[in-house]
């Protein structure tokens, strides 16, 4: 699974970097975020998309289609939820059953995207004197580079507010996961997929809906090559926050802070 992740970049950097056309973050009456080194569900992240001005949910009806930064909330609420108050659990989809599983098919089809990302968290067991310790590990690009996550969004219309409300239509997002390898499978058994430059278009492009080009475009992160080490169990808690989070510990029994093992990340559940 991906239940914590860091996204440190600027959002010029990201624009640059993902070669967008549109920036939807600048244009939106919501502030834009700031670094986090504790992504957790429900929070507000930088996604890349490409969509047209005329679909809903756009601000502007006449803009041909084109690559946007937007900000999506992690954890997907289907645009069949009554409500959107299960929007924190949808936050992995498998990538063995995101084209079949009601709840994210429709966005596969139709709504992908890339959910860049510095490095993410995971947490492996540790016999530790006779007791079992989930000790945190932060795996990133052994060259420092952004990892494109492998993402799916969608768009849930709030029927409280009306159709020209700035916050009519409730953007979510969720990460395709996959079996992990090597060494990253020792720490845990999934792992993000993620989408290499060279599939971007093709991953990004709502017309294209052919089965076997998309799941040829998601990659596990391990193709990026990737490194681990272990970090403070203060990540545990989602109020920690900052750069002190990724520095790697001397020594995994090292002593944690008062909050380990109490708040951990949710399990993947589709």
């Amino acid at each position: 699974m991906c239940g914590r992740f860091v996204s440190a970049r600027k959002r010029l950097e990201l624009l640059e970097e993902f070669g967008v056309e549109r920036d939807r973050v600048a244009a939106s009456p919501d502030p834009e975020p700031d670094a986090d080194y504790n992504v957790a569900p429900t929070k507000r992240i930088y996604a890349v998309v490409e969509r047209g001005g005329a679909a809903k949910g756009s601000a502007v009806q006449d803009e041909p289609q084109a690559r946007e930064l937007r900000v999506l909330r992690w954890g997907l609420v289907p645009f069949w939820a009554k409500d959107a108050s299960g929007g924190g659990r949808l936050i992995n989809a498998r990538a063995e059953t995101v084209a079949v599983k009601p709840a994210f098919r429709r966005a596969f089809a139709k709504r992908r995207c890339i959910l860049p990302a510095d490095g993410y968290y995971e947490w492996q067991a540790i016999s530790d004197g006779g007791k079992t310790r989930k000790q945190p590990y932060f795996i990133y690009r052994t060259d420092g580079g952004s990892l494109a996550f492998a993402g799916i969004y969608e768009l849930w219309r709030d029927e409280k507010v009306p159709d020209d409300h700035e916050h009519a239509w409730l953007w979510t997002a969720a990460i395709i996961t996959t079996q992990a390898t090597d060494d990253v499978g020792q720490i845990h058994d999934r792992m993000p997929m993620v989408i290499t430059p060279d599939h971007w278009a093709d991953w990004l492009d709502p017309d294209n809906t052919e089965p076997s080009q998309l799941h040829a475009a998601m990659l596990p992160a391990m193709a990026g090559g990737l490194t681990s080490h272990p970090v403070s169990a203060a990540v545990n808690s989602v109020r920690n926050n900052g750069p002190d989070l990724i520095k790697p510990l001397e020594s995994t029994d090292e002593s944690a802070e008062p909050s380990a093992g109490k708040e951990r990340p949710p399990g993947e559940l589709f």
